[in-house]
Parts: structure tokens; C-alpha cells; sequence
């Protein structure tokens, strides 16, 4: 079956999308920036005053349809930037209580439609060989330490990115790792999508 799956490859060339340096192929609705003006429940307070926070969103559609989807992908606040990283830029996964979600999604960005490390962006299994520590899940009282040591693990300059809702605002399962004004990189999203990360990851590093 591997044959299989070679020849194909070389049959039909390449499939890496160029993105972020050219639009999204197939953007998902679900999630991505929501749009709307009015006040309407939601069970994380992520709509208040007419105001959507990507930060709390858990894709729940309650709001809708006084709130609707618009494709736009970029549901990430970048608050510091290390130029410093372009070259090579070593990311170190910590997941402190997550549903798996974010998980699959961060390993999406290095599949060949993605394919991260031509962007020179690459998964580190320690955290001394790590540039940003990428933060997945609510807080649990067994992972406490584990985020501690990791993060004075890692050499300088470091980052530290919240990937998806629970770690950024602990969503609707828990309390976050970490108050939001200790991460450098939020990527908002229940879970974010591939194209979301990528664009924001590329981004930490000033491009």
C-alpha cells in the first residue's frame, strides 16, 4: 500500500498550498472570525456588548444567527515577535489538559498540504532545544509544575503561544494555564484551524 501512495505522489506532483504567502485554499467557517452587532447568549462570555472574543469562543453556534461565520482565519493576537527565530524556529507541544483537538491540529501543519518546515518551523521533543512553548488545554492541578519546568527549561529568547480556547481562557471546561497576559501568542479557536496556527506561528517569528 506505501507503493501505492508513492506513485501517486509522483504521478500527481506537488500539493503544498503556498499559504500563508497566498489565500487560504478551502478556509473552514467553523472557526474562524465571527461578525455581528447585537447581544445574544453564550455560555462562555465570549459575546458581550455586541463584541465577539475569539479568545472564549468554543464554536458552539448559540449565537447564531445574530452572529455568522465569515472564513476570515485570522482569529490570533501576536503581543511579541522574536526576528531573531526566522531562521529556524523549534516548537515544544505541552498539553495541560486538552481534549486532543488542538493537538491534531498543531501535527496538521506539518502534513504535505501544509508542510510546515518549509517554513522553517519544526517540532522539538525537549524544551532546551525549544524557541516557544505552545500551551494546549485547561489547567490541571498534575501539570502545574510540568508548564514551570518546561518554560525555565527553554533557553532565550522564548515565546510562550496559548493554542485554542481552553488555554487561553480555560473555556467552558476549566480555569487557563496561565493568565492571558503571560502569553506572547494567542491562537484562538475550538480547536484553531491548520491555517490559523500556520499563519500565526510565521508571524511570532516578525515576518
Amino acid at each position: 500500500m506505501s507503493n501505492f501512495w508513492f506513485g501517486e505522489g509522483l504521478r500527481k506532483g506537488r500539493k503544498t498550498e503556498r499559504f500563508p504567502h497566498a489565500p487560504p485554499e478551502e478556509p473552514p467557517l467553523w472557526p474562524s472570525v465571527l461578525e455581528g452587532s447585537t447581544d445574544t447568549f453564550c455560555p462562555t462570555d465570549a459575546i458581550k456588548d455586541g463584541k465577539w472574543d475569539s479568545g472564549k469562543c468554543i464554536s458552539c453556534r448559540l449565537c447564531m444567527p445574530e452572529f455568522r461565520p465569515t472564513g476570515k482565519q485570522d482569529t490570533f493576537l501576536i503581543k511579541k515577535t522574536e526576528p531573531a527565530l526566522k531562521k529556524s524556529f523549534y516548537l515544544y507541544k505541552l498539553d495541560t489538559g486538552a481534549c486532543g483537538a488542538c493537538n491534531i491540529e498543531l501535527g496538521t501543519i506539518f502534513d504535505p498540504q501544509y508542510d510546515a518546515n518549509r517554513l522553517n518551523i519544526f517540532i522539538t521533543s525537549s524544551p532546551r532545544h525549544a524557541d516557544a512553548i505552545v500551551v494546549m488545554g485547561i489547567q490541571t492541578e498534575g501539570m502545574k509544575e510540568a508548564l514551570k519546568n518546561a518554560y525555565e527549561a527553554m533557553p532565550e529568547p522564548k515565546l510562550i503561544i496559548s493554542l485554542g480556547t481552553c488555554a487561553i481562557s480555560g473555556g467552558i471546561l476549566g480555569d487557563s494555564p496561565m493568565s492571558r497576559d503571560e502569553y506572547h501568542i494567542e491562537i484562538a479557536g475550538c480547536p484553531p484551524s491548520p491555517y490559523t496556527i500556520l499563519e500565526a506561528i510565521a508571524k511570532a517569528r516578525g515576518e
